[in-house]
């Protein structure tokens, strides 16, 4: 026998749609678990085939789809003989659910091929998020884009269609739509950028990274927060992190945004490419080429040495066995970047060199 669906509160769990007619249109919820809602009350569907099919449609709204593809959501890679007549019944069975609590307007149309199912940004909360992230992308008003941001994302719920058992879904239609969610909090982030709030963001920024250590994009966000809030250092382990990441798990090169942001942490610039002084607490890039001229000081070994320790604090040199450093790939690409021959500090320290002595 088929489960009732839990039903609750709007704001809690679902317990029970009203008896009484909504004042509002029923709303599907896909992100999260798979729901319906008047606005007052939310229905939380339990799993069962209908659930799954429902799923597939709503994903995929106004499209038709097909009949393949919905056999293989609801039943897997095994459908039952007469798939088509199998997958009709199931049809019938979502029908009734959608006339037990309500769902008037939205009807399923069979067409040739498949099935379709219409729903608008009134009507679906998937269609809802993408139509905030739209007018966040296209505001121009930077406070105004981070609430149409936030209120995008605070759409999104845990677990993620979790009360349906489809492994068609998880496997591949899932993960996009997680994909949607991560531009969102993308967005999110810029927005804080752009508003100068690089501190208030870099703890739920780097919450972010670690949930999703190979994306590119979040950790761009968190390198800059990081250098815009003077630590210089942390970005730039922020960028060798997700370099060896790529490199060890997907066998790929940074991308050309990461490059970027790396490039002007380095060079003490801003990431739009304006000039700026270098964040405090870190020794500015040029402090390399002004080095050598410490050499003719009287005392010029304790010079070398701070050097070497300001490098190594930068991530810019690493430090191998005891008394000895290797020079960083990020110190190259900088001084391939400044179209200049490298600083003393950097040319005579290759690979297994020991650093000058101490006083």
């Amino acid at each position: 026998m088929e489960k009732t669906d839990a039903r609750v509160p709007e704001g809690a769990l679902p317990e029970r749609l009203a008896a009484a007619p909504s004042p509002g249109r029923p709303r599907f919820l896909v992100l999260g678990l798979l729901a319906i809602t008047d606005g007052c009350e939310t229905v939380v569907l339990q799993p069962s085939r209908p659930a799954s099919l429902l799923a597939a449609l709503l994903l995929h709204p106004g499209a038709v789809v097909s009949s393949g593809f919905l056999q293989r959501v609801v039943w897997g890679s095994a459908p039952p003989a007469g798939g088509k007549a199998a997958l009709h019944t199931c049809v019938l069975r979502l029908r009734r659910l959608f006339a037990k609590y309500g769902v008037a307007n939205q009807t399923i149309e069979a067409v040739a091929g498949g099935y379709r199912l219409h729903a608008d940004v009134d009507t679906l909360d998937l269609l809802h998020f993408r139509d905030l992230l739209s007018r966040a992308q296209a505001c121009e008003d930077p406070e105004a884009a981070l609430r149409l941001a936030r209120a995008a994302l605070g759409l999104w719920k845990d677990p993620l269609l979790g009360n349906v058992h489809s492994d068609e879904l998880h496997r591949d239609q899932v993960p996009r739509l997680s994909e949607e969610r991560l531009l969102a909090v993308e967005r999110v982030f810029d927005g804080e950028l752009r508003l100068g709030r690089h501190r208030e963001m870099i703890g739920e920024a780097r919450r972010a990274v670690e949930a999703h250590p190979g994306h590119e994009g979040l950790s761009v966000l968190l390198i800059e927060a990081l250098y815009r809030s003077g630590m210089r250092a942390e970005a730039l382990a922020e960028y060798r992190r997700i370099r060896t990441h790529l490199d060890t798990e997907l066998g790929v090169e940074p991308g050309p945004a990461l490059r970027r942001v790396q490039l002007a942490v380095l060079r003490g610039e801003p990431p739009d490419g304006h000039p700026a002084l270098p964040p405090a607490g870190t020794p500015p890039a040029v402090a390399l080429a002004e080095a050598p001229a410490a050499r003719g000081r009287a005392s010029p070994a304790a010079p070398g040495t701070a050097v070497l320790r300001s490098l190594v604090d930068a991530g810019l040199l690493e430090e191998g066995p005891p008394g000895r450093y290797r020079v960083h790939d990020l110190l190259r690409l900088f001084v391939q970047a400044a179209g200049t021959a490298p600083p003393v500090a950097a040319q005579h320290i290759p690979a297994d060199m020991p650093p000058p002595p101490a006083d």
